[in-house]
């Protein structure tokens, strides 16, 4: 065939080379997704309903949860969960493994982070949770979210150690669950982006960086002293953020009241059962809309831990 008559396939007439960005093709190509603050209306959540895995637990600790749960109340609460983020207007999906996941892949937001571009699948860093990454990935994917990186090697990331600080800023903390490994990749993919990463480093006491501080609006946030790391504090105010210290360090330990979604600028979703938080947090201009979750606590974790936010409003 004539150089002049090529066919499309080898860029002759009828090539259509792919020009946009990949960005840019996220609500064509790809499922509508994306994050790139922490405040902003909330529009789609990844769920796990607790199954079969639940059943039988008769050493709490071997497992990492505070306490023997019951199965049926945690389904019961945990379609509560649900519900509540309905009708808050927000899509829910649930992971649906096909196989029976390990219990803790109820708490999904310790399994990936989203960006504007797509997800960045952790690498927990326990053997209790070894491989619940594969169940996320699966159902990224089956959503048709881009996976822009699953953390490797001898690197640990657990999304619930990142967080949006503004457009072009990440939080990461290391820790417990994070290792420098694993934010070096986090940072890596997240450089392409142009977006900045600050290392921190959590405190023993703390699980996750979303522990430690939660984001209402874009210059409000409620943080847990002793707790927060002092940097993120530090950079916060500098920027002329009102961070305001939570008072009652009982219902952070116990009711897990700082771990909370927020819903859109000033609304939240929060554990009922926290009076003196939520007045604190109303006293402040917040809307606290609240769900009984206590026998899904038993398992170690609360709201926030159990939503994998995969889309707000950017």
């Amino acid at each position: 065939m004539m150089s002049g008559n090529r066919l499309a396939a080898f860029g002759g007439a009828g090539w259509s080379p792919r020009i946009a960005d990949s960005r840019s093709e996220i609500g064509s190509i790809w499922s509508p997704c994306g994050i790139n603050l922490e405040w902003t209306t909330l529009k789609e959540v990844l769920l796990h309903r607790p199954g079969v895995e639940m059943e039988g637990i008769t050493d709490p600790n071997l497992l990492q949860m505070r306490d023997i749960p019951d199965p049926d109340r945690m389904r019961t609460q945990h379609a509560g969960l649900a519900s509540a983020y309905t009708k808050h207007g927000v899509n829910v999906v649930y992971v649906d493994p096909a196989e029976i996941p390990p219990p803790n892949l109820l708490f999904v937001a310790d399994l990936l982070f989203m960006t504007p571009e797509g997800a960045i699948v952790g690498r927990p860093a326990s053997t209790v949770r070894a491989g619940e990454e594969r169940f996320i990935a699966a159902r990224l994917a089956a959503r048709g979210i881009p996976v822009l990186k699953t953390v490797h090697g001898d690197g640990t990331f657990e999304g619930a150690d990142a967080m949006w600080v503004d457009e072009k800023t990440v939080f990461v903390a290391t820790g417990l669950r994070t290792n420098a490994e694993g934010v070096s990749q986090v940072r890596n993919i997240l450089e392409e982006m142009g977006v900045e990463v600050i290392q921190v480093q959590l405190p023993r006491e703390a699980m996750h960086l979303m522990g430690t501080y939660r984001v209402v609006d874009r210059n409000l946030v409620f943080a847990w002293e002793g707790r927060v790391p002092s940097p993120v504090v530090d950079y916060l105010m500098e920027r002329e953020v009102m961070v305001h210290l939570m008072p009652d360090t009982d219902e952070l330990a116990h009711g897990f009241a700082l771990n909370f979604v927020t819903l859109g600028p000033r609304s939240i979703l929060m554990p009922v059962g926290n009076e003196k938080s939520q007045q604190f947090l109303s006293d402040r201009g917040v809307a606290c809309h609240t769900i009984d979750v206590s026998e899904l606590q038993k398992a170690c974790g609360s709201i926030g831990c159990m939503t994998g936010v995969l889309r707000r409003a950017m």
